[in-house]
């Protein structure tokens, strides 16, 4: 019976990569020398630090920038409010991985209302898809590519 699995997932490795190539943009500014601006992760939480909110907004933009070039979806970023502490701005950006079980709710509810001819199951932070042909799964993976969900979805597993 052919499957595939549905789910939402942010190569790391690439945002280290956009974070190399955007803390180097930083350190060459004009804009920004003597501050002390940099991009900190730790898992998928990634951390702006400068001196001022206007800072940390040129910052962000930069961040969508790299991330966007080096393949990431910018739907899986979700950007915290800034604060100011003393002399330094801080801003967390976090990264959306996974699917959790309102999303993965909302997605099989747009699979059965389409009235496709597939079984649905959730299987942890995913979401399995089983049909009888290819041809209903290509359907589905259409499907749901034209949805709007509010999360980038990846179709990855695909089993004859």
């Amino acid at each position: 019976m052919p499957t595939f699995d549905v789910v939402s997932e942010v190569d790391l490795h690439e945002v280290t990569n956009a974070l190399d190539q955007a803390n180097r943009e930083v350190s060459t500014r004009f804009d920004f020398k003597g501050t002390d601006s940099r991009f900190e992760i730790d898992d998928s939480v990634i951390t702006m630090i400068s001196q001022s909110d206007f800072q940390l907004n040129q910052m962000h933009e930069m961040l969508l920038s790299k991330l966007s070039k080096r393949g990431i979806n910018i739907g899986s970023v979700e950007t915290g409010k800034a604060e100011l502490i003393g002399q330094q701005a801080r801003q967390k950006v976090t990264l959306r991985q996974g699917i959790d079980r309102d999303l993965a709710r909302k997605i099989i509810k747009h699979i059965k209302d389409a009235k496709h001819k597939v079984q649905t199951a959730v299987q942890g932070e995913q979401i399995r898809v089983s049909a009888k042909k290819r041809d209903d799964l290509q359907v589905v993976i259409a499907d749901l590519r034209q949805a709007e969900l509010g999360v980038p979805l990846q179709f990855n597993n695909f089993r004859d």
